[in-house]
């Protein structure tokens, strides 16, 4: 009889349980918190203190070479950025959703490490047939950027859309459907001194690939990862 009590007990435990606690779970899994909090708490230590590379077909992902112009008019290839932390985006000066905000980010970034000549940017326009040289110029002096390593950058449409989507699997593609003409990814890559695409890992032990450069969370992560290259 004692068993029996004690089977009916249990059994009663287990409901409270399902009733108040599988709810609050579901709650919060469904408003990706659980997932959220586990990828920014993750910091970096799940590779004993070293970003992860970005490791494709077997190997370590690296920039691919390229060479544009920049809002000065200057040829500006990968090879300016060798030794040189730096982040990466494309956006367009005409983009009126997300771009401002990325663009205020990376002043953010341009402002944390503006004292270091070895961190740079590298923003490629997705509109090179509307931002020629000049035009970057104005969009770069309309948002203060003093960093003479941030380079707005323009060129050839087929490379810096080829550049996007294989070299940093940063989607981009021109779409008539969506405002401005133009569908891009809003998050931004961190490359090292010697080219390799870089971020740390989440929980699973996989890389992050990418940072979200419309969240405050995403950013401050960057820049301790940036600091950890550095």
């Amino acid at each position: 009889m004692k068993r029996k009590y004690s089977y009916i007990g249990l059994a009663v435990i287990i409901l409270i349980f399902g009733v108040i606690v599988i709810p609050k779970i579901v709650k919060r899994s469904a408003n990706n918190q659980v997932v959220k909090n586990d990828r920014l708490n993750n910091n970096i230590d799940a590779n004993n203190g070293e970003l992860a590379y970005i490791v494709l077909d077997g190997e370590k992902a690296k920039v691919p070479n390229f060479k544009f112009v920049d809002q000065e008019g200057d040829s500006i290839s990968n090879q300016d950025y060798k030794g040189k932390v730096y982040v990466v985006d494309f956006f367009f000066t005409t983009c009126p959703t997300i771009c401002p905000k990325m663009t205020e980010n990376m002043m953010r970034l341009q402002k944390k490490f503006r004292a270091n000549p070895n961190f740079a940017i590298a923003s490629f326009s997705i509109n090179p047939e509307n931002d020629s040289p000049e035009v970057l110029k104005e969009y770069a002096n309309s948002y203060g950027v003093k960093n003479p390593n941030w380079h707005f950058l323009t060129g050839d449409r087929d490379k810096i859309y080829e550049l996007a989507n294989e070299g940093f699997n940063l989607y981009v593609e021109e779409n008539s459907a969506v405002k401005g003409n133009f569908q891009h990814s809003g998050y931004f890559a961190l490359v090292d001194q010697e080219g390799y695409l870089r971020s740390r890992l989440d929980q699973f032990g996989n890389p992050v690939i990418a940072y979200n450069g419309l969240e405050d969370d995403d950013l401050k992560m960057l820049k301790e990862d940036i600091n950890q290259l550095l």
